[in-house]
């Protein structure tokens, strides 16, 4: 074969690769708008038999001189591409999504405002157990210039002969703290029905990470303007985090915040583990203000400390944790939980090392 041959069998399969290059991309283009019509109509972007028939005629049509084996294995890199590239239209289709929207959403909580740049501490009680148990608590968080209490009046537990929470009597003990010392109060609330109370007691709804998932109870809150603190499902993915939020957004609720506060793994050393990388994906990948919850996180009031210098040092917009005038009677987690003293030596570290500014009367900040 002359070099002259060979340069023309170059260029016919360069050629070839341009023809290829343009077919492929002529496919993206359909497979976008079947991406579409699958979002509009609630579609799975996946179809299993279509692509196993796909191959099955890849295979009765192949003349060589490829092995079908090799076809087939080309093609499935296509199609999976092809389904990345519909997830990829889907995210940014999202509300919570940054491609939405680039700007931060800033949530204003009373005179707080969460996401805007500074860093907060939220902190409480894990149960609201009494009046003089609450106001304890909101005395000292009030005097280290700490204006987010929250406390649990209703207490979703593993075993159902735990404590269970006052519930409608610790949304109220909740709300005359926060009236009697100027505080925002932040509760969780644990179905549907309970909204209308919250939304007379409470000035944050919290939905816990066992509820992440309750589609209805999403859907309620998704439909007042309360602002909504959404914790992280147990063994949630960010992205079935990230569609959770959708749920409250598309209600047309966007005073949402976000909280990574632990995952399962098989780790025993900490009640979960606290997966500090997914506070700065969900700001990459959300516009939304993200907590961290050092307390549920690790369990442990030994890691409190160092959790949230990490939880701060990374970007997260507040982190919350526990505190209870006495933990060893606490009626809930009193391993997790910090009393008075701990909290101060707590808040001290943090400021000294200017995680935390100085300030009483004012919210802790950065």
């Amino acid at each position: 074969m002359s070099n002259e041959e060979l340069e023309q069998l170059r260029a016919s399969l360069d050629d070839k690769n341009m023809e290829i290059l343009k077919l492929i991309n002529e496919r993206a283009e359909i497979v976008q708008k079947i991406g579409g019509v699958k979002s509009k109509s609630g579609t799975k972007r996946y179809d299993p038999v279509r692509e196993r028939k796909m191959l099955d005629l890849i295979a009765e049509e192949n003349e060589g001189p490829f092995k079908t084996s090799t076809l087939q294995h080309l093609f499935k890199q296509i199609f999976k591409a092809s389904l990345e590239m519909m997830g990829e239209d889907e995210q940014k289709a999202l509300l919570v999504s940054r491609k939405k929207q680039p700007d931060n959403t800033v949530v204003t909580v009373k005179d707080e405002q969460i996401g805007d740049g500074n860093q907060r501490l939220i902190a409480g009680p894990c149960s609201v157990e009494s009046e003089e148990q609450v106001f304890t608590v909101a005395e000292a968080l009030k005097n280290r210039g700490v204006n987010l209490l929250r406390g649990g009046a209703y207490k979703p537990r593993s075993s159902p002969y735990d404590f269970q929470g006052l519930g409608v009597e610790g949304l109220k003990i909740l709300k005359k703290a926060g009236d009697h010392f100027d505080m925002s109060v932040i509760s969780e609330i644990v179905t549907p029905g309970d909204v209308e109370t919250a939304l007379d007691h409470l000035d944050v709804i919290q939905i816990g990470a066992r509820n992440m998932q309750n589609f209805e109870l999403l859907k309620e809150v998704g439909a007042t303007n309360k602002p909504i603190l959404l914790k992280r499902g147990l063994s949630a993915t960010i992205s079935e985090f990230m569609n959770a939020a959708e749920y409250v957004m598309s209600r047309g609720n966007t005073n949402l915040m976000l909280c990574e506060r632990g995952i399962r793994t098989y780790e025993t050393a900490t009640r979960n583990t606290l997966d500090i990388s997914a506070i700065p994906i969900l700001k990459q990948e959300t516009h939304l203000p993200v907590l961290a919850d050092v307390t549920h996180s690790t369990g442990r009031r030994d890691l409190l400390l160092p959790a949230a210098k990490a939880a701060l040092a990374i970007g997260a917009d507040a982190v919350m944790a526990e505190v209870h005038p006495d933990p060893a009677v606490a009626l809930s987690d009193s391993a997790q939980q910090m009393d008075i003293g701990q909290f101060n030596e707590f808040i001290d570290t943090l400021r000294n090392e200017q995680l935390l500014k100085d300030g009483v009367g004012e919210a802790a900040k950065i």
